[in-house]
């Protein structure tokens, strides 16, 4: 997409179909956003300068098509056997409707589509998928989400997967694409609770997600590797991008433990054992492969030039680095702080 008003257009449309699916009163009407918010989508994924963005657009074209003509089949279903708003009555078709939008959100087993598609697109693109496109159906999840055994399988599932599919991964997309499977098993966990904790979650989730893209597409970043000898004459910018991901990965004192700290105090209050205790060992594991690659980029591998120019202005990115540290390094007090007002 190259002309920047056909992406205006397409991105003002985006928007609107998600708050189409926010504000709407009726089943119907969240399908209809949902499907606005899609086909504006699909036109911003797909580039002719990138044969791998479309057939990233075309994956998820399809997936996504499937999930919503899955859900209107169900929908229309239920109000064919009882009235449009029996459907928070019955937990069973609950669960039934739930299954499309876990779908659209890439929540585990649902979740295969995710790494693959992410893999061929932009860091803009990337960001809106794991972030943007996934409001809309958390919000229609919160709706009728209850504690049974079909949402505690989801839970676990995403948990374990997005820690074990990161492992082995090489791509910086697929790696937070895996991150970001495990991230919704938190929020879920959150939802079940009874609270609109997920927001704020959802929130600093994205904060660190912006903090992460706006680097890696700054340094042009796309695996681990690159990121050994990359910018070694700017180590400023691979701590930021470290910290980031360590915030990400919910480590204390950084704005993404704090979240998660509610959560698990949440969990403990409402004796969820079991889950809370899959839940931190596999947001351990997430830790552990950022932790693994800024370890060896930052000590094992790590090479300087003595003779070399910078060719990143200071003025490209002091305020990227700058605004991204003061964030993820004081989010944490600002938040401590504004709670123990309340």
């Amino acid at each position: 997409m190259s002309n920047n008003s056909t992406k205006i257009l397409f991105s003002s449309t985006l928007i609107s179909g998600l708050l189409i699916s926010l504000c709407a009163n009726s089943w119907l009407g969240a399908w209809m956003g949902l499907e606005i918010n899609l086909l504006s989508f699909i036109p911003l994924l797909s580039s002719y300068k990138n044969m791998f963005s479309t057939e990233a657009s075309l994956k998820y074209f399809l997936i996504q098509a499937i999930a919503s003509s899955t859900l209107l089949f169900l929908i229309l279903l239920k109000t064919n056997m009882h009235e449009m708003f029996y459907l928070t009555k019955i937990s069973t078709w609950n669960d039934f409707i739930m299954i499309p939008l876990l779908m659209k959100i890439a929540a585990s087993p649902f979740h295969w589509w995710l790494p693959s598609v992410v893999e061929g697109l932009s860091w803009m693109n990337c960001f809106i998928i794991l972030s943007i496109q996934k409001i809309a159906p958390l919000m229609l999840i919160s709706y009728m989400l209850i504690n049974n055994y079909f949402i505690q399988i989801v839970i676990i599932s995403s948990a374990l997967m997005g820690a074990i599919g990161g492992l082995n991964q090489i791509s910086l997309r697929k790696i937070l694409s895996f991150s970001s499977i495990n991230h919704i098993g938190w929020m879920l966990t959150i939802m079940i609770l009874g609270s609109n904790l997920w927001l704020l979650y959802f929130i600093i989730y994205t904060i660190n997600i912006i903090s992460i893209m706006s680097l890696t597409a700054m340094i042009n970043l796309s695996y681990i590797s690159q990121s050994f000898n990359s910018i070694n004459n700017q180590k400023i910018i691979k701590f930021t991008l470290f910290i980031a991901m360590l915030s990400l990965g919910g480590l204390p004192p950084f704005l993404g433990f704090f979240p998660k700290w509610i959560a698990i105090q949440f969990m403990a209050q409402n004796l969820m054992l079991f889950t809370s205790t899959i839940l931190i060992m596999t947001s351990l594991l997430t830790l552990f492969y950022y932790m693994r690659m800024m370890y060896t980029t930052l000590m094992i591998t790590n090479s300087e030039i003595l003779w070399t120019i910078s060719i990143y202005p200071k003025y490209m990115y002091s305020k990227i680095i700058m605004f991204s540290l003061m964030i993820l390094l004081l989010g944490m007090l600002v938040c401590t702080l504004f709670m123990s007002m309340y």
